[in-house]
């Protein structure tokens, strides 16, 4: 038995599932306006292929992501919690007076 998927559980497939109702769409509407059968088969065909070139891409796109998530899940949290940029040790604030030196309102 198959488990009923969430409503916006693949984004993708429904782009795919409304660009197919698109391709069976669009060549009714043409013939309904006066264009040829053929040329109705011809945007149909045409629609199909982009159909079917954005489907793979958006598959594609999809595995990447999510082999990116599995090894961002995968890799090792760094041991220093100070940041990427962060410098420990004396004199690391900038901009910081106190190291000495008399200022002026003193």
């Amino acid at each position: 038995m198959r488990r009923a998927r969430p409503p916006h559980d693949d984004p993708a497939g429904d782009v795919v599932r409304w660009a197919a109702f698109s391709c069976l769409l669009v060549p009714v509407v043409l013939a309904v306006y006066g264009t040829s059968f053929g040329g109705a088969a011809v945007a149909t065909l045409g629609l199909a292929a982009v159909t079917a070139a954005c489907r793979v891409l958006l598959r594609h796109s999809e595995k990447a992501e999510r082999s990116a998530a599995r090894v961002l899940v995968e890799e090792p949290a760094p041991s220093d919690r100070r940041g990427r940029h962060s410098r420990g040790g004396a004199g690391s604030h900038r901009g910081c007076h106190g190291s000495g030196g008399v200022s002026p309102l003193d």
